[in-house]
């Protein structure tokens, strides 16, 4: 039986993927409240993609399948402590098996970039009780790595169906391939050597929608990863 463990959720209009770097700006109650719980254990939580079809007590639902982000920095922004500024790196992925909601809902009208948005959702906190989570949590498994590496062949055929995307998103400008050339160069991605980390930047650098990342994480071989990106990357 796969072992699972709870942990943090926050949901992001983004798809980390492993070994990726994610800095964050934390400004809002629950979330502070999240990194200080982190901070005091392993410093992980978990990135999920929004689900825009759902909800959680008025909050943003998380996609099934995220990331382990680990916090490596973390401080304030400014000496009143209402901001924190973290550095994150993207560990194993994971698939959500039970979501554990938050202790509020959303409030009505909550606005979260406003000082009175924070104080409401504080004020509503210290009412239920501040041992209480305001953040979403979930029970987790996690997800085997891919340990298998993207053959050369296989790159270059990715590589010419981004630069065939990129040129034709482009028009009427014309942009020459060599000057993709630099971008791949650029992002460290005129390897010899290829690996799955390759496979994630290329995809990030052709798409329009973070949902379209989505597939490339959920992939669970690196047959599916490829044709997956191959998908993202060919013109519609």
């Amino acid at each position: 039986m796969t072992e699972t463990k709870i942990i943090p959720i926050f949901p992001l209009d983004l798809v980390l993927f492993p070994r990726q770097e994610l800095p964050l700006r934390i400004f809002e109650p629950r979330y502070k409240q999240l990194v200080d719980d982190c901070m005091l254990g392993d410093g992980q939580f978990g990135v999920c993609l929004i689900d825009d079809q759902n909800s959680i007590n008025g909050w943003n639902s998380p996609k099934l399948v995220g990331t382990i982000a680990k916090i490596s920095k973390c401080q304030d922004i400014e000496l009143d402590g209402l901001q924190l500024h973290i550095e994150t790196m993207g560990r194993n992925s994971f698939r959500i098996k039970r979501i554990i909601p938050p202790a509020i809902s959303q409030p009505r009208n909550y606005d979260p970039l406003t000082v009175e948005g924070h104080q409401e959702v504080s004020k509503i906190h210290e009412e239920i009780g501040i041992q209480e989570k305001m953040y979403i949590q979930a029970e987790v498994e996690m997800i085997p790595e891919i340990d298998e590496n993207i053959s050369l062949v296989r790159w270059k055929s990715l590589i010419e169906l981004w630069k065939k995307k990129i040129i034709y998103q482009a028009l009427p400008q014309i942009v020459d391939s060599h000057a993709l050339d630099h971008v791949l160069e650029q992002y460290y991605l005129d390897s010899d050597t290829p690996t799955i980390d390759y496979i994630y930047s290329l995809a990030a650098l052709g798409a329009k929608d973070p949902n379209e990342l989505q597939p490339l994480l959920e992939a669970p071989t690196i047959d599916e990863l490829i044709q997956k990106a191959k998908e993202l990357l060919t013109i519609k």
